[in-house]
């Protein structure tokens, strides 16, 4: 027991010291200086700041780089004419699939859903209130596909598909020529010289 107790006391003296030179040490070391956040500004975000207004977001960005024509609409308006662009895509499918297996009567069907028609007018001069030369263009692809409906009742196979390839490239010739451009009911009232709608006055079929 004698030899533990000067251990005893060396062990604590030790602890003592170190714990003493570290906390010196630590007061001694200069604390770091705290890194603040880079502010460097990227070529984009310079050239936003240069031009307020310009290229505001990365949806601005797109819309500059897209060189097509505008088609201002109410974000209703949009949202439906989407809705009416992705049915006239189901009825080119139903036409593919009916004539796949002569069914004439099926292409026929199909073929209606996208002809001219008195509402399919209405609906083409409200879309292209704001954009002229739209209502024009989108009433040339509906009586295109009247031709579709014409040679399923010869039930002539050839002329069909003639039909759809001729209404198919107006439909590109369109999608090539026009870009929808979403507006506020003031701008659209400014551009169309009409009163905006409470809601759509074409619903779906």
């Amino acid at each position: 027991m004698k030899r533990l107790v000067p251990f005893a006391r060396l062990n604590l003296t030790g602890c003592f010291t170190l714990s003493a030179s570290l906390a010196l040490a630590g007061c001694d070391s200069p604390t770091p200086a705290r890194q603040e956040p880079s502010a460097a500004v990227s070529p984009a975000a310079r050239s936003s700041a240069q031009r307020p207004g310009d290229g505001d977001s990365a949806a601005e960005h797109l819309d500059a780089m897209d060189k097509r024509k505008p088609v201002p609409l109410l974000p209703m308006m949009a949202h439906h004419q989407k809705q009416e662009m992705r049915d006239h895509l189901l009825a080119v499918q139903e036409i593919v699939a009916a004539l796949s297996s002569d069914d004439f009567a099926g292409v026929e069907q199909a073929a209606s859903r996208i002809g001219y028609s008195e509402r399919e007018a209405q609906m083409c001069q409200h879309m292209g209130a704001a954009a002229p030369g739209f209502t024009e263009q989108a009433l040339g692809f509906h009586k295109a596909a009247d031709g579709i409906s014409a040679a399923a009742k010869e039930k002539d196979r050839a002329k069909v598909l003639s039909a759809l390839g001729a209404t198919l490239k107006t439909c590109t010739s369109c999608h090539a020529n026009w870009k929808q451009q979403v507006v506020s009911e003031s701008k659209w009232q400014e551009l169309s010289g009409q009163e905006p709608p409470s809601r759509p006055a074409h619903p779906m079929h």
